[in-house]
This record gives structure tokens, C-alpha cells and sequence, in this order.
């Protein structure tokens, strides 16, 4: 590894350790005090950043508390998804889309096999979120709504790789939006599952991995009811 490479590596390593250290000290201080006392100052100070600092990360204290959601991966990879099938599983190709989007995503530097000490802390971080979430329905539904933006982006793309496997569907667009929502559904069952076993194991295993196992999982079940 060049020395230019090194010093990127190390640069994007203190950018996830600041990007975590602002979100854990955001989720602390909400679960102390209530978030609607806590400001964008106390969060940077306890956090040892600027509030400038902050913004560079986060556009408000919501977003650094109810942490980000994946992103789906370039178009390029998307068009691979779509003109797989239908000789690809759908669900396999889902699976492939999603950890793309963990292995591009924030998540990436944080699950993909660092010291424990981080593991330790992004464990930490993600329960005491899920803590603060479950006493806090006005946060809850801000990360659901988060989450939704994701969803429909994604039954977007399911539609597309539908009727690219059964172009008739496209003649019947309302059983080809139903089709995508319940595939949707099923996939963000796999996503839950893989992302509670995660968190349950203390976050040691890369996610990717978790993901791909849960979806295997999901395959194997949908075979066995046929």
C-alpha cells in the first residue's frame, strides 16, 4: 500500500470515528435530558467537534440521533439487477443490491471487519438509538419516514426488474405495483432479520455478511413452501 493510500485510509477512519462520536454523543444526551432540550452545541462540545464541524456531518440533531439508512448503489449495478433475471432469483438479486449499498454506504467503514474497540462502539451506538426510538414516537417516526423514502426508492426498482422478467405486467400496472410492494416487503423482512442478528452478535461480523446469510435463509424458506 502507497503512502498516499495509507494516509486516505487513515483519513477516512478518523472521518467514521468523528461521524460516530457526533451520533453517539447526540443519542446520550437525548436519552439524559429529552432530545427537544438538547442542542446542536452540547452535542458538538461533549463530542469534541465545532458546531461548524457538525454540519459538515449532519444537517440537524434529528438526523446525527435517528442515524442514516443505506443508499442504493450507482445505476450501473441497478441496470445489472434489472436485466439479471429471470434466470437470476429476484431475492438473490436483491441481496446483491443491498450489500452493495452497505459495502459504498456509511455502514461500510463501520461493520467491515475493524477492531473490536469499534465494534464495541457501533454496537453501543446502535442500542442505545434503538432504546431512545422506542421511548421517543416522534423520533420513531421520523427514522419510518427516513426508512419509506428507502422503500418506495427501491419497489421503484423491483417494478423495473418485474416487468423486465414479464413485460405483460406492464399492461397490468396494478398488480405489477402490488407484486413490487409485497417483494419489497419480504425484502425489508430479511433486511430487519439481518440487521437485529447483527446487532445481537455485538456487531463483530461484517453486515454484508449477515445480510447475504439471511437472504439465503429467506430463499431456502420460499423453496420449502412451494
Amino acid at each position: 500500500m502507497s503512502v498516499a493510500e495509507e494516509e486516505l485510509g487513515l483519513r477516512e477512519r478518523k472521518r467514521l470515528a468523528t461521524r460516530r462520536a457526533i451520533q453517539l454523543a447526540a443519542v446520550e444526551l437525548a436519552s439524559e435530558r429529552g432530545f427537544d432540550r438538547v442542542t446542536i452545541d452540547e452535542i458538538s462540545h461533549v463530542a469534541n467537534v465545532s458546531p461548524r464541524t457538525f454540519f459538515n456531518y449532519f444537517p440537524s440533531k434529528e438526523s446525527a440521533i435517528i442515524g442514516e439508512l443505506p443508499e442504493l448503489p450507482d445505476e450501473e449495478r441497478i441496470e445489472r439487477f434489472v436485466g439479471a433475471g429471470p434466470k437470476e432469483s429476484i431475492l438473490d438479486g436483491i441481496s446483491d443490491l443491498l450489500i452493495a449499498a452497505i459495502d459504498t454506504g456509511e455502514l461500510a467503514g463501520e461493520t467491515g471487519g475493524d477492531t473490536s474497540e469499534v465494534a464495541r462502539a457501533v454496537q453501543e451506538l446502535h442500542a442505545r438509538r434503538r432504546a431512545l426510538l422506542k421511548d421517543n414516537p416522534e423520533l420513531f417516526a421520523l427514522r419510518m419516514a427516513s426508512m419509506h423514502q428507502f422503500e418506495d426508492a427501491l419497489s421503484t426498482i423491483i417494478q423495473r426488474r418485474l416487468a423486465h422478467d414479464d413485460p405483460a405486467l406492464l399492461d397490468d400496472a396494478e398488480t405489477l405495483h402490488q407484486r413490487a410492494r409485497l417483494v419489497t416487503y419480504v425484502s425489508f423482512a430479511g433486511m430487519r432479520h439481518a440487521w437485529s442478528c447483527w446487532a445481537d452478535h455485538g456487531g463483530v461480523e461484517p453486515l454484508a455478511d449477515r445480510l447475504r446469510s439471511s437472504f439465503e435463509q429467506l430463499q431456502a424458506l420460499g423453496n420449502h413452501v412451494r
